[in-house]
């Protein structure tokens, strides 16, 4: 038998719908954000991802699926969406658009070779935003925004944001000098990753997993403390905003991200809950105002963030957060001879060219195993064909609910469908004092304050 390949997961099934409830949550968002969504290959050029990452970081270091395709290139399967989008901006010439900043988001696959573990698998999914083409603070603190109200609109309640800043290039250059002269007279006590880090990129040491509890990483020196006025003033800015935006965060200085390419503002969503473990960071990005021009184009400013979907759905179910999932169908077609069948075929057809979510008999079930088989997918209608009752252009259709049953003409068949599940619908919901409809067993559409 063959398995799948390890570090990966089939998706189907209830959990498929979470996430594709999820997915339409992320849609219907990032359009009133008026972002627009983008697709880039999932395998580029091995450069792109060792110029715009950068060659220090574990991603380009140790996690990429690099290979040598027929041609004799260098490619990568991609490890993170940014780099992607950043390429497809500069060969499409984006910032030639007049109308910029360029927002844009992507929802799709990356692949890292890491070591399989709880909450990182080989080929993961990420949800992401880009915006290029602005420098000013507030667009800083509406990334930061973004994933926080997708997070509470999905009722997620233990989320806690990190921020911190690197400073522009003047602060991050002196900031690095004085980490490397405090790092290197303890050189011995690193791991070997940091002792290359050391040289190479000294603010990946605070972001170590292995040396995170030495002393000498509790006492190294901050960001915030080499920050030239600027830079500061920059980061107030942000501050300010997310107050307006009402977005509680707390500034911890140890966050440096782990990529090349940051400066000023870099942020973490985490996800405070039990039994989340230690690895509890669902989102995480910042400002990269260098990658465009690394890349080959024009001096451009960018921020973003992503993430990793898989652990946000297993942040929902750790919090025990039932989504509402609409996990029926409008109706289910019923025969039983030859005849009946082709009408059946017809009018699944015709009803699902309506909008509606139909579905019929596929493996020769009599009626009763029929009756069975619409109960389990929550048939809401049942549309039960009969010889005699074709040849007058009628079909008897049952309520799956009140179970009440009528002979109805072919030709005023969808009239009376929208009208039984319109009437389904507002029998499923309760109108409160306030006068607001909601569904059995959800908050009013009122919020919090509501007192019905």
């Amino acid at each position: 038998m063959i398995i799948k390949q390890k570090g990966t997961h089939d998706l189907y099934g209830n959990e498929a719908k979470k996430w594709k409830y999820v997915d339409r949550v992320i849609d219907e968002v990032m359009d009133k954000y008026n972002y627009n969504f983008i697709r880039t290959p999932i395998f580029e050029a091995t450069e792109l991802f060792h110029r715009g990452v950068g060659e220090s970081t574990d991603i380009v270091s140790k996690e990429t699926y690099d290979f040598m395709d027929r041609g004799n290139r260098s490619i990568t399967l991609r490890p993170e969406g940014t780099a992607g989008v950043v390429r497809s901006y500069i060969e499409n010439k984006m910032y030639g658009d007049a109308s910029q900043p360029i927002k844009v988001y992507y929802n799709g696959t990356m692949y890292r070779y890491e070591r399989p573990q709880s909450g990182r698998d080989r080929e993961l999914t990420q949800f992401g935003i880009e915006v290029l083409g602005s420098d000013d603070e507030l667009i800083d603190a509406e990334v930061i925004s973004v994933p926080v109200n997708i997070f509470k609109m999905l009722g997620l309640k233990g989320i806690k944001v990190n921020i911190n800043t690197l400073g522009d290039n003047e602060s991050r250059n002196n900031y690095r000098e004085v980490l490397v002269n405090y790092f290197r007279p303890h050189i011995d006590e690193l791991c070997e990753d940091c002792k290359k880090r050391l040289e190479m990129n000294p603010l990946r040491i605070l972001d170590c997993k292995v040396d995170k509890d030495l002393e000498i990483m509790k006492n190294a020196p901050k960001t915030i403390d080499y920050l030239n006025a600027e830079s500061k003033a920059r980061f107030e800015n942000i501050k300010t905003y997310l107050d307006e935006l009402n977005i509680e965060y707390i500034v911890n200085p140890n966050i440096v991200r782990g990529l090349d390419y940051y400066n000023h503002i870099v942020f973490e969503i985490e996800a405070d809950i039990e039994g989340f473990g230690s690895n509890n960071v669902i989102a995480a990005g910042g400002r990269y105002n260098g990658l465009v021009s690394t890349l080959g184009g024009p001096e451009t400013c960018g921020v973003g963030f992503a993430c990793g979907m898989g652990r946000l759905i297993s942040a929902l179910d750790l919090e025990g957060i039932e989504l509402p999932i609409n996990d029926s169908i409008d109706a289910f077609v019923m025969y039983v001879n030859d005849e009946e069948k082709k009408e059946a075929i017809k009018l699944c057809q015709e009803l699902r060219m309506n909008g509606f979510k139909v579905e019929t008999e596929y493996t020769s079930r009599g009626l009763k195993g029929q009756f069975k088989q619409a109960d389990r997918l929550n048939s809401k209608l049942l549309i039960i064909l009969n010889s005699e009752d074709l040849k007058n252009n009628e079909v008897k259709i049952k309520n799956n609910v009140t179970k009440k049953e009528d002979i109805i003409n072919l030709d005023y068949l969808i009239y009376y469908m929208d009208e039984q599940l319109n009437e389904m619908m507002y029998d499923d919901e309760e109108t409160c004092d306030c006068g607001c409809h909601h569904e059995h067993d959800h908050e009013c559409s009122c919020g919090d304050d509501c007192e019905c």
